[in-house]
């Protein structure tokens, strides 16, 4: 197992400055960083990638979808305006050396609305349609698309695993896959191990932090079934690695927005530490047994 860290728990946006970021990164042992790319034109994808190799990390792009970042928005310049950006950010992850590109892609992070049947599926059918288009750039750039499920209180539209499995069916295309993180999945799956099976083979990424968004183990979330869930997507198949986010309130603008009003853990580097030592020790203690 290959274990990564956001960018997001320290710092927001990323830009190339913040490659002095990995030399802690990797001294603190963690294998990639997911890079959070707000504004792809704030990264230069060599500097970054020759960071990278420098210090002997891996990465992963994720994207950010905020109210101008929206595949489901009624005006179709907003649509044209995301895939703009999708296709950046696309060109970015093939210029890091990465070929997952992960993120709630399908709306805007905070939509959140009670809709009818028909209009509800009228968004669940144009998410699907830009999607495709989405597909369609990842796949010239050989890279998969990790769509992400998120809680209710972030999006009414994908909030599960059987959501997320449905959506990626329905786009039908090889790079269409999924993200699921702990977070997320605690707020909303009902068994955490049947969430990781029900994905399987569809599984292109994985986040975690505990139930309070904090440090790994430190919370409620059950992480035996976490490990049988993971456990079985690898024997379906899956390859990626575990990666923990989670934000800082350090940075105004992201915390308001991820609704962090304190510190969850006394510091950044500690919460970074203590989190990848739980998950070492986790994945380390040989395969689970049943339920």
């Amino acid at each position: 197992m290959q274990f990564g860290v956001s960018t997001w728990l320290w710092t927001s946006p990323f830009t190339t400055a913040t490659v002095a970021l990995f030399p802690k990164i990797r001294q603190l042992g963690f294998d990639f960083v997911e890079i959070a790319i707000e504004d792809p034109s704030l990264i230069d994808g060599r500097v970054v990638r020759r960071a990278l190799a420098d210090h002997g990390l891996g990465c992963i792009g994720c994207g950010a979808f905020g109210p101008d970042r929206d595949l489901t928005h009624e005006d179709s310049k907003v649509h044209a305006g995301c895939l703009d950006y999708i296709a950046r950010s696309l060109d970015l992850c093939a210029e890091l050396g990465t070929t997952v590109f992960a993120g709630p892609m399908y709306s805007a992070t905070g939509k959140r609305r009670l809709l009818p049947p028909e209009k509800r599926r009228a968004e669940w059918d144009l998410a699907v349609r830009n999607l495709r288009r989405a597909c369609a750039l990842a796949g010239e750039r050989s890279i998969q698309l990790a769509i992400e499920p998120l809680n209710r209180f972030e999006t009414d539209l994908v909030n599960t695993a059987q959501d997320a499995c449905r959506l990626v069916d329905d786009i039908a295309h090889p790079a269409a896959g999924v993200m699921m993180d702990s977070y997320h999945m605690n707020l909303e799956e009902r068994d955490n191990e049947q969430a990781l099976r029900t994905v399987g083979r569809r599984l292109v990424h994985v986040q975690v932090s505990d139930n309070t968004r904090g440090c790994p183990g430190k919370g409620q979330v059950r992480w035996d079934a976490f490990k049988r869930g993971i456990e079985a997507a690898q024997e379906a198949g899956y390859r990626g690695g575990v990666a923990i986010e989670s934000f800082t309130p350090e940075i105004q603008e992201l915390a308001g927005a991820v609704c962090f009003w304190h510190p969850i853990e006394p510091s950044q580097d500690g919460f970074a530490r203590d989190g990848l030592a739980f998950l070492k020790k986790l994945f380390a203690s040989g395969r689970s047994e049943g339920r």
